[in-house]
């Protein structure tokens, strides 16, 4: 059972990073793909936890979700002024935001 688990941590976490590989337009879908990743740690890090008969992974757990979603948040809050500024949501408007 913890094996199945482990893979399906390793099955959403390199699917999140290929979705941040493969994508370059769409910057909500490279949000969506980051917070998946989190996810996919948080999940590593609960089943090691159940695993070893520690709460320690699940402390690390709880801290990291509130992390993940302020960082959604405030993305989100970056694309839509890029939107308002822009007009667009693509990767290479937000380069451009560096120039």
């Amino acid at each position: 059972m913890i094996d199945k688990l482990f893979l399906c941590c390793l099955f959403l976490f390199v699917l999140s990073l290929l979705g941040i590989i493969l994508n370059r337009k769409n910057l909500i879908v490279t949000l969506i793909c980051i917070e998946m990743a989190l996810l996919a740690v948080n999940l590593n890090f609960i089943v090691h936890s159940v695993d070893l008969d520690d709460i320690l992974g699940q402390v690390y757990a709880l801290c990291i979700i509130p992390l993940g979603a302020a960082e959604s948040a405030l993305g989100l809050a970056i694309l839509i002024c890029l939107f308002k500024v822009r007009g667009d949501m693509t990767l290479h408007s937000a380069i451009l935001l560096k120039h």
